[in-house]
């Protein structure tokens, strides 16, 4: 059974582990110019990504997202193929 994805939650952990405010988390916000991403702070990002939603995310495809809605297109076809699955 798959859950809803819920944009909410991805805003609550990104700001958790970025150390911002979840408002801040948005879909035409970059990892690294808006929001101040480091290299470490999005390899802990995706290490709670991949655990909350039961995702792998490879580093070519880590290496493709720069932005919030980037990571959430990955996340919904990712719960659509489980849906048909």
């Amino acid at each position: 059974m798959t859950q809803e994805l819920d944009f909410k939650e991805l805003q609550n952990l990104a700001a958790e582990i970025l150390g911002i405010d979840p408002n801040e988390v948005q879909l035409d916000k970059s990892f690294q110019r808006d929001l101040a991403a480091d290299s470490l702070d999005l390899v802990e990002l995706i290490a709670a990504v991949e655990d909350k939603y039961d995702v792998e995310l490879s580093e070519e495809t880590l290496e493709g997202m720069k932005s919030i809605r980037d990571l959430w297109v990955f996340l919904e076809e990712k719960q659509k193929s489980k849906a048909e699955a």
